[in-house]
């Protein structure tokens, strides 16, 4: 599983342009059943999305898809981990370790 923590690199107005275009990326990823949960950040200097069932290849290409990436006013920092426990609602994205 991946924590996608995006941070804002350009004016909020300039975010603020792309938003329809990042919130329809968005919606095909959650389509698909990568992305589990997203949200803004508070304060509004960015933003998380919590993705997986995809490989670290995988998840940077789709962060690198972002139109806000695309035009420049966001920077991914993805953190992958291993999901061993979950709410019962998210129990197919649970993890086992390999030790």
């Amino acid at each position: 599983m991946f924590v996608m923590e995006l941070t804002y690199t350009a004016p909020l107005e300039a975010v603020e342009d792309e938003m329809d275009a990042h919130i329809a990326w968005l919606d095909g990823y959650y389509a698909t059943g990568v992305f589990l949960a997203s949200g803004r950040k508070v304060p509004r200097d960015g933003g998380v999305v919590l993705a997986g069932g995809v490989s670290r290849a995988e998840i940077e290409k789709i962060a690198a898809e972002d139109p806000f990436v695309v035009a420049g006013v966001c920077a991914y920092r993805i953190t992958e981990f291993i999901a061993t426990k979950t709410s019962a609602d998210l129990a197919t994205v649970r993890e086992n370790p390999v030790t």
